[in-house]
């Protein structure tokens, strides 16, 4: 939704969602960066979603990519900062996927049979995480 919001939204959301005045000298520009910034995750979503239907054993390769995804954004926007007028949704709720998206990591790690068994003390991935730890 938020790269349809980007590539199709007069102002690309930069200054109705993200807060960025895009009324100076160069706006224009900023609109063409979220109308771009927009086309790439609409890319990246559509590969996700191949990813997720079609290859799930590549899940556990590409969630931790989107685990250090804000943390480099943070850095970017420390190095770089960028001005708003207010706070963007993205800049405020990013940090609550960090922990979903870690849980989601460590599910994707553990080995299903049967449907039943997920990772605990006592499955399988753990006990060979314990004894490489031990050796």
């Amino acid at each position: 939704m938020r790269s349809l919001i980007h590539v199709f939204a007069p102002d690309g959301g930069a200054g109705s969602i993200a807060t960025v005045d895009v009324a100076v000298a160069g706006g224009a520009n900023i609109v063409a960066m979220f109308g771009q910034w927009g086309a790439i995750q609409l890319l990246l979503a559509a590969l996700l979603w191949v990813l997720l239907l079609r290859y799930r054993g590549f899940v556990p390769l590409v969630l931790p990519a989107f685990l250090v995804e804000p943390a480099l954004r943070e850095l970017a926007g420390i190095l770089k900062p960028l001005e708003t007028l207010g706070i963007a949704p993205g800049a405020a709720l990013n940090w609550m996927a960090v922990p979903v998206l870690a849980v989601a990591w460590w599910l994707s790690l553990c080995p299903v049979r049967g449907g039943a068994e997920r990772c605990s003390a006592t499955s399988p991935m753990a006990r060979r995480g314990a004894d490489r730890a031990v050796s």
